[in-house]
């Protein structure tokens, strides 16, 4: 476990299949010593599954160094904030499959068992993870969740910055020309 500096840069996953180079990509969280974590389609990558994706990427395609990046990276990252424990996961804890959207409501969340077990456990104040896609801010008990959203460009890309000690999350997106807006912020 890492303690918190005066800000760290996390990456949630899902950095291949999506049409764009890889290599830069693996090559940037590397040099910028970005704490990433596996998803579910670097998973699929590293074991030959799913690759009649759309823009799936080809393992013969990345260099020796982005395939050993992306064969050790851990499923979850712990860290400590000034608020507690924080969990950086793809999905919900190693299951990089689960998700919590932000319309997912009564029976949904009840039959979520990943987000049930980390409710009963108690363990993180927060937990940053992807998947999903959807940008959003809950909580349950004492567990709030932040979706960073993705950066997919059909998928209304976008990016958050969290201030622990202040308690608020702030969410970006990117819009025309090359410029980013602030959408919302969320105290937390």
């Amino acid at each position: 476990m890492r303690s918190q500096n005066i800000f760290n840069i996390f990456c949630v996953g899902d950095i291949v299949d999506g049409g764009n180079d890889v290599n830069r990509c693996c090559q940037i969280l590397q040099a910028e010593k970005i704490i990433s974590v596996l998803g579910n389609h670097e998973r699929w990558l590293l074991n030959n599954q799913m690759r009649q994706l759309k823009n799936a990427t080809s393992l013969d395609n990345l260099t020796k160094k982005s395939q050993s990046f992306l064969k050790y990276l851990p499923t979850t990252f712990e860290f400590s904030t000034s608020q507690g424990l924080g969990l950086l996961c793809h999905g919900l804890d190693k299951n990089d499959m689960a998700m919590v959207k932000p319309d997912d409501y009564g029976y949904a969340i009840e039959v979520n068992y990943d987000l049930q077990k980390l409710i009963k456990e108690q363990k993180y104040k927060y937990m940053i993870n992807g998947h999903s896609h959807c940008p959003m801010v809950r909580s349950f008990q004492d567990l709030t969740i932040i979706n960073a959203g993705t950066l997919k460009k059909e998928h209304h890309p976008g990016f958050v910055t969290i201030n622990f000690h202040a308690s608020y999350v702030s969410f970006y997106k990117f819009i025309a020309q090359n410029r980013i807006e602030i959408e919302k912020i969320i105290d937390l």
